[in-house]
């Protein structure tokens, strides 16, 4: 692959990304549109486990949103986070890897 395939490449992945952080609050209002629940939380409803639970740690951004803000900012601004930090691991592990590869 030559440097200008890797670049287009990236172009393209980066415009990908942007376009589905821009879409995040649509696909979150969707989901709350046709009632959308995720199947863990189904699951644990369905075996009573739901009731029982009492979190340690909600967690940085409970429920894919940022506490504080409307639901389109907040679910944007979760998805720009989540984006960010799974493309930094990724591209670092990439890194790791190839430096990896190269070293045999």
């Amino acid at each position: 692959m030559t440097r200008a395939d890797l670049d287009g490449w990236r172009s393209r992945a980066a415009l990908v990304l942007l376009v589905l952080v821009v879409l995040a609050p649509v696909f979150g209002w969707a989901a709350g549109q046709v009632g959308y629940a995720e199947p863990l939380e189904n699951a644990a409803e369905e075996t009573g486990a739901a009731d029982d639970a009492d979190p340690v740690h909600t967690g940085v951004l409970p429920d894919y949103s940022v506490p504080g803000l409307g639901s389109v900012s907040g679910t944007f601004l979760s998805a720009v986070v989540g984006t960010a930090v799974t493309l930094v691991v990724a591209t670092g592990l990439g890194r790791l890897v190839g430096q990896t590869h190269d070293a045999e």
